[in-house]
Parts: C-alpha cells; sequence; structure tokens
C-alpha cells in the first residue's frame, strides 16, 4: 500500500494565498479549491497570520475579544471589501436576468 505525503508549503505561499482571500472577495471554498488545499488549511492559515488560535475539530469556537468598534482603516476596509461584493453580485445578477431573457424566448 502506497503511503500518502504530506505537502509543505512556504510561508510565502501561505502568506499570498491569504491576501488573495481577503484582496478578492471571493468565497473561501472557491480561492481553495482554485489552489488545490482544502478550506480548513486556507483557514488556519488565515488565523496564524491574523494572530488568532487556528480552530481544530476538537475545539469548541473560542469567544472573539473584539472591541464593538472597529478602527476607521479597518472600517474602510470593510466598506471596499463589501463594495467589491456588491458591484460583483450586481454583474451576476444582470448576466442571469439576460440569460433568463433569452431562454425565455419562444423559438421560432
Amino acid at each position: 500500500m502506497a503511503t500518502k505525503t504530506r505537502r509543505e508549503f512556504t510561508p510565502e505561499f501561505k502568506r499570498e494565498a491569504v491576501a488573495l482571500l481577503e484582496s478578492s472577495g471571493r468565497p473561501q471554498m472557491q480561492i481553495a479549491a482554485e489552489l488545490g488545499i482544502q478550506p480548513s488549511m486556507l483557514r488556519n492559515w488565515r488565523a496564524v497570520l491574523t494572530g488568532e488560535a487556528p480552530r481544530s475539530r476538537a475545539a469548541a469556537p473560542a469567544a472573539q475579544p473584539s472591541s464593538p468598534v472597529a478602527s476607521p482603516a479597518e472600517q474602510a476596509a470593510e466598506i471596499a471589501r463589501l463594495r467589491r461584493e456588491l458591484e460583483r453580485a450586481r454583474t451576476e445578477r444582470d448576466i442571469l436576468k439576460t440569460a433568463i431573457g433569452i431562454f425565455a424566448e419562444t423559438p421560432r
């Protein structure tokens, strides 16, 4: 029986993967699939890089010790991310509307 070898990723790859996740506004599952890794790996890398404790399956979710008011820089980054996400959702909606119109036409 063949043994599986564990893949090793460089710290640079991990940082770039997390940066892609945070800057793209795309779902974690999609980014992980594109990179050929498990979403849990990406989630753990992000936790380590942001200073949080990585979650394991056995551990219960820890309480978030964050303040209710984010810094202006964090708020601006969140607003920018949400605007990108909204623009993408609007574009997808418009494409779907067009497709529905095309397929709803009666054939000649």
